[in-house]
């Protein structure tokens, strides 16, 4: 019985490489002790709206995410109890339909471009990590994911990126840079920082 998850937050701007980081904890620590929840799932829901306006909204502010609602999820899991987390479509921009029913287990990864931008969701976290990287980097990243995932063109990428993304990147995600116990550079893999990251996973399950 586990008696209490260590619980993580990865923030880092879009395209920062945050799954990468994720996945490799993952891959040390085994994915059967791991929770992955991400922020990306607590999109608020426009179904009033028609696709060309979702299309339009800003996903790169803290108000387009129902924040409050990871909150709740996460104080049930650490209570032992189950949460049942929603899921998110990016193509036309919908919550999908069902949740995804979830437990406990040793560590609780949470990763998206804000999670270090909030006062209560940070206070829940163990170990606040941030994946620093070039925005360069970030934006070609993007767009080879947008078009190879979400199917989208180049031109729409660099419009949401220089309508959006790049103001709230200097809003929000890069100040919460701060509140990190680890910074991790991702112009290259960082094995270093994932194993300071596994050590303390390890030393936290073993105290548990």
């Amino acid at each position: 019985m586990i008696s209490r998850s260590i619980v993580i937050g990865v923030a880092g701007g879009s395209g920062s490489g945050k799954t990468t980081i994720v996945e490799a904890i993952a891959e040390r620590i085994g994915d059967e002790n791991i929770l992955r929840i991400e922020h990306d799932f607590y999109y608020k829901d426009h179904r009033d709206l028609s696709l060309e306006e979702r299309e339009g909204l800003n996903y790169d502010h803290p108000d387009a995410l129902e924040t409050e609602l990871l909150i709740e999820h996460l104080g049930q899991l650490m209570a032992g109890k189950s949460a049942m987390i929603p899921r998110y479509d990016f193509i036309p921009h919908l919550r999908e339909p069902g949740l995804i029913e979830t437990a406990l287990r040793p560590v609780i990864l949470v990763d998206g471009i804000l999670v270090l931008a909030d006062k209560a969701l940070r206070r829940l976290f163990d170990i606040k990590i941030f994946v620093d990287t070039p925005a360069d980097l970030r934006f070609i990243r993007r767009k080879d994911r947008d078009e190879d995932a979400r199917g989208r063109s180049y031109e729409q990428t660099k419009s949401q990126w220089l309508g959006t993304v790049r103001q709230g990147h200097r809003d929000f995600v890069e100040p919460s840079k701060r509140h990190a116990d680890i910074i991790v550079p991702q112009e290259v893999h960082n094995d270093i920082a994932i194993d300071i990251v596994v050590s303390k996973i390890r030393s936290a399950i073993t105290e548990g």
